[in-house]
């Protein structure tokens, strides 16, 4: 005989939450729950129970009891939940260790975590999940299960991560995140039949020894490509589809075995291990780009660095094109120095001369720091610093403060030496891929570098990032000015390079971020002044900045 108990926050004769009611289910029991929302973190260790609704689908919402834990956790136990809405915080909504779960018409969130997390060595049944609004959507990890008709919309990071396991998934769609799609890895062998894939990053994306089948898949409008196979990983790609993707919309890396049947669309054929397509050199954006560098203000012995990277490789061109042989070389570089010295600048023009010059096949730029490559427990880092570096293929990966990740700096500096042993060894494996650009100040560079016996050797140089002199900072002043639409007069530049001549040049000083923030400050003492007029001021009024009010922002500094 099945055991029921009822959880209502009004009704006297039942249960007034959800938890009371567990500690007094027999084994085998089921929990009905009136509508309402409901404050739990449960924990269900080895014994079965089936929780569902008495109102229908969506009536209850049962949220975490605190921002930093799960709503369910449950351990070596038979657990079902039914037609539910479960709303985390800054934990996953739904832990599994061990045992089977079920999930039938339920909506699960989690706004700074996981939504689910189903753990070594268990099983699962998912029917038309909905996940929604979390840091990243489920992650399967060295389980068994299956899951039909489910939909994983708007994460933040990856949708569905599967790592280590075989999964069935069958007519499910993932959408709207942020990274991948799915990513399969650690020698995870999936199968995703009738799926449906859009992404910002890559849609599907195979790597670390896995070998998934993947069957009429559609993959969509994705900024990277539709489906993406790892060196070393194996596979089946059958009758999948592609469509407003980058080039190509299904790859092989070299290395991988998977085999590719059938036609995509979009496409004129299936792309094997090393189609990558060629991109010609053109002269006239090269031309165009240097032109812009050159009209940066300062850094005469960046911009000289620069010219000769691109000299070099334009020469390894014409002799490679006449038969003769190059020396292989890598295009990541070390940028050295303060803050404010223009380096992520430099670092999109150095991206788009090397897609113009056919080295990259897009050129973009994305910039990261350490909160965006470093995790919060193990092997989150990891999957961190690849989505972060998969997201970049084609374009330029820019790490601000890179010496942030090694173990010398700080707490914590573990998982940031994780981050830079993944790194060395994406680097290698796609080291015509992609150019990563690691910055910061140059003495805490050196020991950056240090951290891994391997990664000195993956950048072919360090560019020094000179301080600029107070002429050359009062010229970005200006500059600055009338990128916006203001006016300077000549007394408030002379004012204004005496007042740099005079800043200290200790680490905290800024460079470039000094003169935004002194501009700044004048636009609002201007700002300030204006308003006392009493009056609409005229268009010349609007625009000048006079030198009392430079003078109001650096007596206040």
């Amino acid at each position: 005989m099945t055991h029921t108990l009822l959880v209502s926050a009004t009704q006297s004769d039942a249960y007034p939450s959800i938890a009371d009611a567990l500690d007094g289910a027999p084994d085998g029991a089921t929990i009905l729950v009136t509508p309402g929302e409901y404050l739990e973190h449960l924990r269900i260790k080895q014994r079965s129970v089936v929780i569902g609704v008495t109102g229908g689908p969506g009536s209850v919402t049962i949220r975490a009891r605190q921002a930093d834990e799960s709503i369910l956790e449950c351990r070596d136990a038979t657990v079902e939940l039914r037609e539910l809405v479960l709303a985390a915080g800054d934990a996953p909504a739904v832990v599994v260790f061990g045992g089977t779960i079920r999930v039938v018409d339920t909506e699960v969130s989690a706004g700074r975590a996981v939504a689910i997390q189903v753990g070594s060595h268990s099983e699962f049944e998912f029917t038309r999940v909905r996940v929604t609004n979390a840091q990243r959507g489920i992650l399967w990890d060295n389980c068994a299960g299956t899951a039909v008709g489910c939909e994983i919309t708007n994460i933040v990071e990856d949708g569905l991560l599967i790592r280590s396991a075989d999964p069935t998934i069958r007519n499910c769609t993932v959408a709207g995140c942020g990274y991948r799609g799915i990513y399969v890895y650690d020698y995870a062998r999936p199968v995703l039949e009738n799926c449906e894939v859009a992404s910002s990053g890559v849609g599907i994306a195979v790597a670390q020894g896995s070998s998934p089948t993947l069957r009429r898949c559609r993959v969509h409008d994705v900024r990277g490509q539709g489906i993406t196979i790892g060196p070393g990983c194996g596979g089946l790609v059958e009758d999948c589809h592609t469509e407003r993707t980058a080039a190509p919309g299904i790859q092989l890396d070299p290395g991988a075995t998977a085999r590719v049947t059938a036609s995509q669309r979009g496409l004129p054929r299936s792309v094997g291990a090393g189609d990558v397509p060629a991109v010609r050199s053109d002269p006239q954006r090269i031309e165009e780009l240097t032109a812009e560098l050159d009209r940066l203000i300062g850094l005469p012995g960046v911009k000289a660095e620069v010219r000769a990277i691109i000299d070099e490789i334009q020469v390894n061109e014409w002799r490679r094109s006449g038969g003769l042989s190059v020396t292989p070389s890598s295009n990541h570089l070390i940028f050295a120095g303060a803050p404010g010295t223009g380096k992520t600048t430099v670092a999109r023009i150095y991206g788009q001369l090397l897609a113009a010059l056919g080295v990259l096949p897009r050129g973009g730029f994305r910039e990261v720091s350490r909160r965006d490559l470093v995790g919060q427990y193990l092997g989150h880092t990891a999957e961190k610093t690849s989505a972060a570096f998969e997201a970049a293929l084609g374009g330029v990966l820019f790490i601000d403060e890179a010496y942030t990740l090694s173990r010398t700096f700080g707490s914590g500096g573990d998982f940031g030496q994780e981050a830079i042993d993944t790194l060395v060894k994406l680097m290698e494996d796609h080291r015509h891929e992609i150019v990563v650009i690691v910055a910061g100040y140059t003495d805490e560079m050196a020991d950056f570098l240090a951290a891994n016996p391997g990664l000195a050797s993956r950048f072919s140089r360090a560019i020094e990032f000179e301080n600029y002199t107070a002429a050359e900072l009062a010229e970005i002043l200006v500059t600055m000015a009338e990128n916006h639409e203001y006016a300077l007069g000549p007394e408030l530049v002379v004012a204004a390079r005496s007042h740099f001549q005079t800043v200290r040049r200790n680490k905290d000083f800024g460079n470039a971020r000094d003169a935004r923030k002194l501009f700044e400050g004048m636009r609002k003492t201007q700002a300030q002044r204006l308003r006392q007029l009493r009056r609409v001021p005229s268009a010349e009024e609007l625009q000048l900045i006079t030198l009392d009010d430079f003078a109001l922002v650096t007596r206040s500094g």
